[in-house]
């Protein structure tokens, strides 16, 4: 990232996310490491919005998912397919929003006081590549306008940082 992120947080969420986007030919970096990139745009997400608790990336390696890099508490390192809100995102290849998480069949508990969730897959050229995952510590965090503007973002990061290339250690 080439600058300091201001943002004027006493917006909409929309009006934050349109930020975001404005800002991001500074906040991705053609040509910047894949794990300063990935780094940077889940600390850029937790700082601009209150409502999340949790921020990170999952990778697929295989038939699992692995932690990849994340702003907030320890966290799962790995996720099968199908399993949970990220597994399930991912073999269905669709964002889920989930508003209680307590009632999502299968999901998984990183963390007892996550309420809300919403998972967008990462797919490049009709390839996934992992899911982007954000808990909340408040139900019904997350809708239409945070899927929308997630999946804008992720293509904006993804054509300056190909994520292909990220490999799981």
């Amino acid at each position: 990232m080439s600058e300091e992120l201001k943002l004027n947080k006493n917006l909409s969420d929309e009006e934050v996310y349109i930020q975001l986007l404005a800002s991001s030919h500074h906040l991705f970096v053609e040509g910047d490491k894949i794990l300063s990139g990935l780094s940077n745009f889940t600390a850029m997400l937790k700082q601009a919005f209150d409502k999340i608790s949790w921020v990170g990336f999952y990778f697929l390696d295989g038939e699992k998912l692995f932690l990849g890099p994340f702003q907030g508490n320890t966290a799962c390192t790995e996720i099968k397919m199908n399993h949970g809100v990220c597994g399930t995102s991912a073999i269905k290849r669709e964002p889920l929003i989930v508003d209680d998480v307590d009632k999502f069949p299968g999901h998984i508990v990183c963390d007892s006081g996550s309420k809300s969730e919403i998972v967008v897959p990462i797919l490049i050229e009709n390839e996934l590549i992992g899911v982007l995952d954000l808990d909340s510590y408040e139900y019904s965090s997350f809708n239409e306008t945070d899927k929308k503007y997630l999946e804008e973002l992720l293509v904006v990061f993804t054509k300056k940082i190909d994520l292909r290339k990220f490999k799981i250690i």
